[in-house]
Order: C-alpha cells, then sequence, then structure tokens
C-alpha cells in the first residue's frame, strides 16, 4: 500500500524559481537560514520535457535536464527531503513522440488510438459536417463544460492530406503539419495503460512520495456523460490509478476544483485520498480583512472532525481559488474578495468572455493582502497551525510582489505570470535580510520540527467573532495559537 503522507512543510516552485536550476534550490535548502524548514518539495513539472503551460503540456517525464539533474534529486533526498511530482493524466503536448508518430504515420501509427479521433467517439451521437468533424447531438453538448471557445478539436492532417478531427481540451497552434497542444489521451486504449505503468514507474523512480494527478477528471469520458467529473467514470479511473501507483509507494493527491457546496472534497477523503484545500487561501484573506474567525474556525473544525486528509497553501502557481467556497461563506462575500484582490492588482480571466466565472484570481498572497508584513505572518502563522500537510509558495515565502511586467511580457493568457516571477540568487539574498521571511522561516521551522505537530496530535480549534484559537495536544508536547482579528495580531505559545 502507499505509504501516508507526513504533515510537514512543503515547498512549492519550478525547479528554475530561486537561482536558475534545482541545484540552486537544492543550495539554498542547505543555507543555515532554511535548515529545518521543509521536509517536502513540490516542483512543479518543467522539470519534465515539456513545450506549454509552464510544463503543465508534457512531451516526455524524463528529466530537462537543462534545469534538473537525477544528481539534484539526490541532493534533496540527501536533506531529507521527499518529492511531490506531477502526473498530468487527460493530455500530452502535440510535440510528445506518440502524437508525433501518428502525424507522421496516420492510419499507420501504433499510437493511432492513443489520443481521442472525435469522429469515432462521437459515432452515432452527431452528424458530420462539411469541414470533416461530427457535430454532437444538442442533448449531449449541453453536459459539456468546454475550456475554449468552439468544440475542442484539432484537425490534424494524416499523411494521405486527410483531415482527422482529435479531441483537444486545452491550448492549440497550427503551423502546417506542426501542431502545439495539450491532446487529450484516449483512456480505453491498452497503450495509454502502458504509458501510466511506465510513467508511475519513473516517477517513483526520481524519489516522489506523493503524485499530484493534474485535470485528472477530465480524462474519463462518454457520449451523452459530461466531460468533467463523471460519477462513476471518475471514481473507477481514480482507482485504477491508485492500484498502479500503490505498490510504487505512492501516494496520489488529486487536483479537483469544485464548490465547497458539491463536497467533492468529502467525497474524495471518504475514498481514502488526501484533498487539496483549496478553501483556505479564502477563507484566511476573509478572516483577516473582515475580523472574524466563524468561517475560518468552521471549516479547521470540519477537516479535524471527519478526519479529511488535507494538502493546504495559501498561494500557489495557479491563481487565489474563491469561486471554490461557494456554500462555505456568502456569495457577496466572495465577491467582496474578488473585487478586494483585483482592487490590489490581482486579475481575473473571464472565461469565454463571462464575467467571473473563472474561479481563481491571479496574485501574489502577499499583495492580495495589500503588500502587509503583518498580514503576511497572521497569515503563515494560521496555515502552519491548520490541519493538514502545509504548502508554501516560494514567492510568498520571500515577500514577492504582483508582477505586471511579465505579464505583459507573456501577452494574451499571460494571467498567470503575475505570481511565477524567478528570483535570482541576489534577490533571495536581500529576501532573507527581511523581517517578514526570517519570521515566515521560524514558523516553518516550528511546525517542522515541534514534538506537539507530529503524528498523532489532537487538535482542538475554536474560533467566533474576533478570535480563534487552535491547539496541538501530543503527549505531553503541546502548541497553542491565538489570534485576535481585531487587533490583527496572533501569539503562539509552546511546550
Amino acid at each position: 500500500m502507499a505509504k501516508s503522507m507526513n504533515n510537514k512543510p512543503m515547498l512549492n516552485a519550478y525547479p528554475d524559481s530561486l537561482g536558475g536550476k534545482l541545484s540552486d534550490i537544492a543550495a539554498l535548502l542547505k543555507k543555515k537560514e532554511m535548515q529545518d524548514t521543509f521536509s517536502s518539495f513540490y516542483i512543479l513539472p518543467s522539470l519534465y520535457h515539456s513545450d506549454l503551460d509552464r510544463g503543465f503540456s508534457v512531451v516526455d517525464y524524463n528529466l530537462n535536464e537543462e534545469l534538473a539533474t537525477i544528481e539534484d534529486l539526490s541532493q534533496l533526498k540527501e536533506l531529507g527531503i521527499d518529492l511531490k511530482l506531477d502526473f498530468i493524466l487527460n493530455h500530452a503536448s502535440a510535440q510528445s513522440p506518440q502524437f508525433k508518430d501518428l502525424v507522421e504515420k496516420g492510419d499507420e501509427s501504433e499510437y493511432r488510438d492513443f489520443f481521442i479521433d472525435w469522429n469515432k467517439f462521437w459515432e452515432g451521437h452527431g452528424v458530420m459536417t462539411d469541414e470533416g468533424y461530427i457535430q454532437p447531438d444538442e442533448s449531449c453538448l449541453k453536459q459539456m463544460f468546454f475550456r475554449k471557445p468552439g468544440l475542442p478539436i484539432l484537425m490534424v492532417e494524416f499523411p494521405d492530406g486527410r483531415r482527422v478531427p482529435y479531441w483537444n481540451t486545452f491550448y492549440q497552434e497550427v503551423h502546417g503539419r506542426d501542431y502545439l497542444g495539450q491532446m487529450d489521451l484516449n483512456i480505453k486504449s491498452e497503450k495509454v495503460w502502458d504509458f501510466y505503468r511506465e510513467t508511475l514507474k519513473k516517477i517513483a523512480s526520481y524519489g516522489a512520495a506523493i503524485v499530484r494527478l493534474d485535470a485528472f477528471a477530465y480524462a474519463p469520458k462518454a457520449p451523452g456523460k459530461k466531460n468533467f467529473l463523471n460519477d462513476p467514470e471518475t471514481w473507477e479511473f481514480l482507482q485504477q490509478i491508485h492500484e498502479l501507483a500503490a505498490p510504487l509507494g505512492l501516494t496520489l493527491l488529486p487536483e479537483i476544483h469544485a464548490a465547497y457546496e458539491e463536497k467533492i472534497y468529502k467525497t474524495l477523503a471518504d475514498k481514502g485520498y488526501a484533498t487539496y484545500d483549496f478553501f483556505l487561501p479564502g477563507l484566511v484573506i476573509d478572516a483577516i480583512e473582515n475580523r472574524r474567525a466563524d468561517y475560518l474556525a468552521k471549516w479547521a473544525r470540519e477537516v479535524v472532525e471527519d478526519k479529511i486528509s488535507t494538502v493546504n497553501m495559501l498561494g500557489c502557481h495557479d491563481g487565489i481559488p474563491l469561486l471554490d467556497l461557494k456554500g462555505l461563506l456568502p456569495e457577496d462575500d466572495i465577491r467582496s474578495l474578488i473585487d478586494l484582490i483585483v482592487s490590489r492588482g490581482g486579475m481575473v480571466k473571464n472565461l469565454h468572455g463571462q464575467k467571473n466565472i473563472y474561479y481563481q484570481v491571479n496574485a501574489t498572497y502577499y499583495s492580495a493582502l495589500g503588500e502587509s508584513d503583518s498580514k503576511m505572518l497572521l497569515a503563515r502563522a494560521i496555515q502552519m497551525f491548520m490541519p493538514g500537510k502545509p504548502q508554501v509558495w516560494y514567492l510568498d515565502l520571500f515577500a514577492g510582489k504582483n508582477d505586471h511586467e511579465a505579464v505583459r511580457r507573456a501577452g494574451e493568457s499571460g494571467h498567470k505570470e503575475i505570481n511565477r516571477t524567478n528570483l535570482s540568487a541576489s534577490d533571495i539574498e536581500e529576501a532573507l535580510k527581511k523581517d517578514v521571511v526570517a519570521k515566515q522561516l521560524e514558523l516553518l521551522r516550528m511546525r517542522n520540527t515541534h514534538k506537539a505537530f507530529e503524528k498523532g496530535a489532537v487538535i482542538t480549534v475554536a474560533g467566533e467573532g474576533p478570535k480563534l484559537s487552535i491547539r496541538y495536544d501530543n503527549g505531553e508536547a503541546y502548541a497553542l495559537l491565538t489570534v485576535d482579528f481585531e487587533a490583527g495580531a496572533y501569539e503562539i505559545e509552546l511546550s
């Protein structure tokens, strides 16, 4: 069986986020200031060969040696740091060897059915158009959630000149017979399952303890059903992946954004999986800005009482999730949070031109808190006492501000670059001198090393109005956080 996840702090960064290469991050973690702060490291997937979406369009799962080597991973292991790595189950790059083979050989390719032939998929459920693709019946389409305008297809030109439509949920770009994009995998193909097996073995060989399943809920598809989070297909698919991962000692962390009221996090927990705490980032900002503990305490108590295993965070490589809070925070308060973060320089991407449909606001967490050191420290202290495994975005740790210049450089759809600034060695040296950074590191060291937080701790949460307390008791060891949101202050008492 997969080993259970430890609940110690986890760094989150791209391999080139801190200094330029993964070896620079390993060197940073050896510095005196960083000693005993992290036990895990979530390295984003640009450590693989990839071509788009800063790593999430994987060409193959071999290491991109310009950024990361086996020696770098060994250094992390020697520091006692285990890894969380991504596996993107739904799609692969149009530059992957499998897709390039398909483009080169057409019907003769051994990968003809590795990806989803749109017309084969929809046969009997729509009408063939003059353009050569099936227009699905309206009764089928109304179930669908598409991530871009129009049908999610890429017309692939075969060697004989025929154009064959393939399912393509995410990005695409066409240059003659050269394609960029993220092509959906056909999970009914045995070759895809061979690929899944080989990839999980490779990820385990890199020293991974946790495998984050990105966009996995898009993978199970069937005519007349949704193309996201099908029930029971999604859970059956997840169980099949678990059966491949468990003998390799890998813990799965499925990534699903869904409103609190849908209780998907609960379904995952009931099935024995860890779940992302996508509620914490918004709840902490709500508590700090509205000077109230009520909603945050309610959620913390639920995690404790229902024994929900979580990975929590403040900031991350995506945005600050707020529409996940539907059903947990009042609708008007969610809207106010979005408006507040946007007023502080954050950015909202509207999906298909529909305002505020998108679930994230892109901003650094430090800027979302008004670039206030005291608020950043209060937020981090709360995170360190929340049940679950705390994941720490490198830019928040170094009090990074919104990078609007990076957004401008990235052009259309570059909004996420606001919170992905690479820090140079000199940037890091300067940041380590700041009080807000030193104090965050102290909080991380406490969470990583104090006996109160070890496995088996009893967690007690109380919170009402402006007051919050979270206490850990573990044998004779204890740790207590008390917060006064009215004063914007916190105290920590340790045995």
